[in-house]
């Protein structure tokens, strides 16, 4: 009885720690909510990665994104979407909106497909007219190269599933980007106004130091 007894909460305390680890502490009970509380506690920085858009040729990523009093909101997507990418357009033209009255231009927009097959230049001009991005404000672009893409796919932990019809299956989150080029924080898909006040005290602190 004894014997049983130990091996019973043996196995109790090794559940507990392995729910504990798994979860930080209890934290996070789902894959994307631990991804969300390890950007918080470690900043990702953004790996090497060539932008291509129409008027922006092979523009690095982290030079993009780098500057003193910036912070940038980015969004993953494919034009040809007709579900998720469709809610992230619309929020991000109200976000290109609420942009427009400031005074200071410290936040951007960035929409990065992941589809460099079928988003060309064209394609990526289409969906700029649809949503009447200013290239001011959001810029829409592609990574041409494959390795990189995926490179950045992963240091995000952006999953991407072919779905067999053509289209893709994929998470959804905004992801706020500080001047340094490092991804700080990642807030659902329809927080947009929380994501834009965390990207302006982002871009006001660090125009302060």
């Amino acid at each position: 009885m004894l014997r049983t007894a130990l091996s019973t909460l043996a196995l109790a305390l090794l559940g507990w720690w392995s729910a504990a680890w798994i979860t930080r502490d209890f934290q996070a009970w789902t894959a994307e909510g631990a991804r969300r509380l390890i950007v918080v506690e470690q900043p990702v920085a953004v790996p090497k990665v060539a932008l291509a858009a129409p008027g922006l040729v092979d523009a690095d990523l982290h030079t993009w994104l780098n500057g003193a009093g910036r912070a940038t909101i980015v969004d993953f997507v494919y034009t040809r979407c007709p579900t998720v990418c469709t809610t992230l357009g619309s929020g991000f033209q109200q976000l290109q909106h609420a942009l427009a009255k400031e005074t200071t231009d410290g936040v951007k927009l960035l929409s990065i497909s992941f589809d460099p097959a079928h988003d060309d230049a064209s394609s990526l001009q289409r969906y700029a007219a649809q949503w009447r991005a200013d290239p001011n404000r959001w810029a829409i672009a592609t990574v041409r190269d494959a390795d990189q893409l995926q490179g950045l796919l992963k240091a995000f932990q952006v999953v991407v599933i072919d779905d067999g019809r053509g289209g893709y299956e994929h998470n959804a989150a905004l992801l706020v980007l500080d001047g340094r080029g490092r991804l700080v924080r990642i807030f659902d898909d329809t927080e947009f106004e929380l994501a834009l006040n965390y990207a302006r005290s982002i871009a006001q602190r660090e125009a302060g130091e």
